[in-house]
């Protein structure tokens, strides 16, 4: 089931496992979704990225728990210290593994997603990020983290070449990064991928020492 809570400063959904147990420490998947889940409105964050397929029960995403939180300003960059507040208390909640903490976010949330990695690369284990773009500068920050970057070669919306330049700065830095560009794909590449759970069999390969 999926349950609505707020920490006080934002509000989000959480869904645990079928046969999670309290006091269990699990695999945490935090999504940053988009402009589209912008508001209070937390149904909307239903209607694309994880929690939609825990919807479809997604096999993929049965071991973990799921988070979502939803920004209610224009942008993530005007709640960013809040967001990575957020990220900070998830991480030390008593139901994360540690060693298994994932990152993924949409557009808007995947600029936000290389920022809070850029900002906390100590926090998560591995990411992947859809149609976004961010400080492709600073990309060395991320070398630690095992990336799948995904994006449309159609979208005028955020153009690809964030996605290339990103890849390729990381990588050139000594990181891991995969780029996924699909052919006759707009904006919108992450249905596909959210609906595909060899994605989320790749983030469970990856673990970190805490």
């Amino acid at each position: 089931m999926i349950e609505a809570r707020s920490d006080g400063s934002l509000h989000y959904l959480i869904r645990f496992p079928d046969d999670y147990q309290p006091g269990q420490r699990c695999p945490v998947l935090l999504h940053i979704h988009g402009a589209g889940g912008r508001g209070t409105d937390l149904e909307r964050l239903k209607e694309t990225g994880v929690m939609a397929e825990a919807q479809h029960d997604n096999p993929g995403l049965r071991p973990f728990i799921l988070v979502e939180p939803q920004c209610a300003s224009d942008s993530w960059f005007d709640r960013f210290e809040r967001l990575l507040a957020f990220c900070e208390h998830i991480f030390a909640a008593d139901y994360t593994d540690q060693s298994r903490f994932y990152l993924s976010g949409i557009s808007m949330g995947g600029y936000t997603a290389y920022q809070l990695m850029m900002s906390r690369p100590e926090l998560f284990t591995a990411a992947m990020v859809c149609c976004g773009g961010g400080m492709y500068w600073n990309a060395a920050r991320l070398k630690q983290i095992p990336l799948r970057i995904f994006h449309g070669m159609d979208d005028t919306t955020v153009y690809p070449e964030e996605s290339i330049r990103m890849a390729s700065r990381v990588n050139s830095s000594g990181g891991s990064a995969q780029l996924y560009l699909f052919s006759a794909c707009g904006h919108d590449c992450w249905t596909r991928v959210y609906a595909n759970p060899d994605h989320y069999t790749w983030l469970l390969m990856h673990r970190k020492e805490v």
